[in-house]
């Protein structure tokens, strides 16, 4: 599994032959009644589990035969006498390749997961999961602690415990950055409010401290979240609790404020910007931030938001920065502040991907029994972390990697992300250890502003909205109103500052029509419901 941080969505496509085979499987299976119960009539010895088929598995190695695998099958299964089977699946396909075999009701494996809450949402709505609430008070003690509710509750449908969701070691996001050296060189201090940070692009612009011979970038930019979205919900005003609730819109698993009052200010903010020339002209273009990563490490980025730990990693931007220029230096700022002088921006819910177990499955028990054996002991640390003296050494009780171990050790660590599945990143008994944990995955010379990006994306968190039931309307116009967002964003920064309320109130028009106001009647209804 990745971070949390970093967050890859699928989108559902279940065709009506397969959404109705699993209904067809999930209720004919008469044997799956006693299998789901908890009651000892359940067949035993036998457990199939999905694990993510990267296709990067070392020679003589493969998904679902490697050390950590055997670890499984050695220390629970084996203990357990229970024959446990790992099931490959592509990572490229897994919704395409999950939907098939949930269809079929007979080779699906007894646990299964998804990232992605609309595929959870279909199979719970079309009844084939199993009810995982009584299984847990019988067999998941260890489980259900090491969740806890607040996590919990993410893996239910209409009140239903579905599924287990992976809980998360650290739920921020986002932090900014800006090049310490160019401040240097101009005498100005970090900027700690909007209008600071507006007043030091200008300055980027105007007087070039990195010498790129006017192709500096004081802003860089980009049409994915991370680069705009902590400064567009700085613009968001304060509502009340009904407000949020009903005017958010959240879209391929992430909430959008584009109804929100305060949305409009911060699209028009950026279309000063764009005229002014002190963002991405090419923005538009650069989803994946290929672009952006190429012009920071080039040193013409005077200053950018990204996801906490984009920049860190070995070969990365920053490290690409510091080969081009090794007098670069980057700082982690928070200078987005909304009306009440606050840095709010988003973070993620507690939970990471879906984890489910089959209507059809006859091993519900030992599924849970699994499940609830990696949340006991050592057995998840171990998972993630191997085994100490060979692949890391403790510092105040947090695994630190040892950096130059061999290719064989390394190896064994291999699929311990695809398969420690009840954790998105590392878990101890606290979020300092968490949070310390996290810090100390990167190396020695990044850790301290590691640690502040860290902090700075976790500092007035704007959670997302809990909804006890899905809304219908965004599984339905989600894909497609995600990308009405990027258009809209596009279209209304890229114009002149006197087209602005013309198109971005055209473009506004047309994300209602194609479902925007079908979310906002829905979750109308909904909050009355869930209250």
């Amino acid at each position: 599994m990745t971070n949390g941080n970093g967050k890859r969505k699928v989108a559902l496509g279940l065709s009506t032959v397969l959404v109705s085979s699993i209904v067809l499987s999930a209720c004919s299976s008469e044997n799956s009644a006693a299998g789901n119960s908890g009651s000892g009539e359940q067949q035993a010895g036998s457990l199939k589990i999905e694990i993510f088929d990267r296709g990067n598995a070392p020679a003589g190695l493969t998904a679902s035969d490697n050390f950590l695998t055997n670890y499984v099958k050695e220390n629970f299964g084996k203990a357990s006498n229970i024959n446990v089977e790992f099931v490959p699946i592509p990572r490229s396909e897994e919704v395409t390749k999950l939907n098939v075999l949930m269809a079929s009701g007979t080779d699906v494996p007894d646990i299964v997961f998804t990232y992605d809450s609309g595929t959870f949402n279909k199979y719970a709505e079309q009844g084939g999961l199993t009810d995982l609430a009584p299984l847990l008070q019988e067999y998941g003690q260890n489980l259900t602690k090491f969740l806890g509710e607040d996590t919990l509750r993410y893996g239910q449908y209409d009140g239903v415990q579905f599924s287990i969701p992976a809980k998360r070691s650290t739920v921020g996001k986002y932090a900014s950055f800006i090049r310490q050296d160019w401040l240097d060189k101009l005498g100005l201090p970090v900027p700690v409010t909007t209008d600071e940070l507006y007043n030091t692009l200008t300055a980027f612009k105007t007087k070039d401290p990195g010498g790129t011979g006017g192709k500096v970038i004081p802003l860089g930019m980009t049409i994915a979240a991370a680069q705009y979205d902590s400064l567009v919900w700085s613009f968001i005003k304060p509502v009340s609790e009904q407000e949020r609730f009903e005017l958010t819109q959240n879209l391929s698993s992430r909430d959008y404020p584009v109804l929100l009052p305060g949305f409009k200010d911060a699209i028009q903010y950026l279309n000063k910007l764009y005229n002014e020339g002190l963002i991405s002209k090419d923005f538009a273009l650069d989803e994946n931030k290929e672009t952006l990563t190429q012009n920071i490490g080039n040193g013409l980025v005077g200053a950018f938001s990204d996801d906490n730990d984009a920049i860190f990693y070995p070969d990365g931007t920053y490290d690409i920065l510091s080969k081009n220029n090794p007098n670069a230096v980057l700082t982690a700022i928070d200078p987005y502040t909304n009306s009440e002088g606050k840095t709010a921006k988003p973070v993620s819910a507690p939970n990471g991907m879906y984890i489910m177990i089959p209507k059809s499955s006859k091993h519900a028990v030992e599924a849970i029994k699994y499940l609830d054996w990696m949340a006991s002991e050592d057995h998840l640390q171990y998972i993630q972390n191997g085994i100490e003296g060979e692949h890391y050494k403790l510092e105040d009780g947090v695994p630190v990697s040892i950096p130059d171990m061999s290719e064989e050790s390394a190896n064994k660590l291999m699929g311990g992300g695809d398969i420690g599945i009840i954790a998105n990143g590392r878990i101890f008994e606290s979020q300092e250890k968490n949070n310390e944990a996290f810090v100390k995955s990167f190396r020695t010379k990044y850790q301290e502003i590691v640690a502040k990006a860290l902090e700075i994306s976790n500092t007035n968190p704007i959670e997302q909205v809990y909804t006890s039931r899905p809304i219908e309307a965004e599984s339905k116009y989600g894909t497609t109103l995600a990308e009405k967002v990027k258009q809209l964003m596009v279209k209304s920064i890229m114009v002149s500052p006197g087209e602005f309320d013309a198109t971005y109130e055209s473009m506004m028009k047309d994300y209602m029509s194609s479902g925007g106001q079908a979310i906002l009647d829905e979750r109308k209804a909904a909050y009355s419901e869930q209250k």
